[in-house]
């Protein structure tokens, strides 16, 4: 299941991924804000990062105006590796070589043709292992003291 989440500014470009999700088949949930009216990132920032940290939801996607606020926010719970992508290259190697768990895109700044394609990306790709592991856990580590 993917937990998917946004704050104002990125309330319209959840819709056209939620809509995107549902056609591939992916299970996902909305987590927030519901509506266009003004709110703080954080909130949905925390709320998808402890559905994916306590196993709730194998993966996440947030969104706000730039990506920026809301990946810092869910970056501060433990277990949690978001990133922030802006191209399909990223979106890649943040799976490959990061395990990343958590998508974040800006909608200010990302159309949604590249959104949905950095969405795919993201989705698809599978973590590496070997030594990207090893760097996961020091990561872990870093977390744990």
């Amino acid at each position: 299941m993917i937990a998917i989440g946004s704050d104002h500014g990125g309330f319209a470009l959840k819709q056209e991924i939620m809509k995107h999700l549902e056609a591939a088949g992916y299970a996902y949930k909305d987590y927030g804000t519901y509506t266009a009216d003004s709110c703080d990132y954080p909130v949905y920032g925390e709320r998808v990062a402890r559905a994916v940290a306590g196993g709730e939801a194998e993966r996440g996607i947030l969104i706000c105006g730039t990506g920026i606020g809301i990946s810092i926010s869910a970056n501060k719970v433990k277990g949690i590796r978001a990133a922030l992508c802006g191209d399909c290259y990223s979106a890649e190697m943040t799976r490959r070589h990061n395990d990343a768990n958590i998508l974040a895109l800006g909608a200010r700044v990302l159309g949604p043709g590249l959104a949905l394609k950095i969405v795919d990306t993201f989705l698809t790709t599978e973590f590496e292992g070997g030594r990207h592991a090893r760097r996961v856990a020091l990561i872990s580590d870093i977390e744990n003291r």
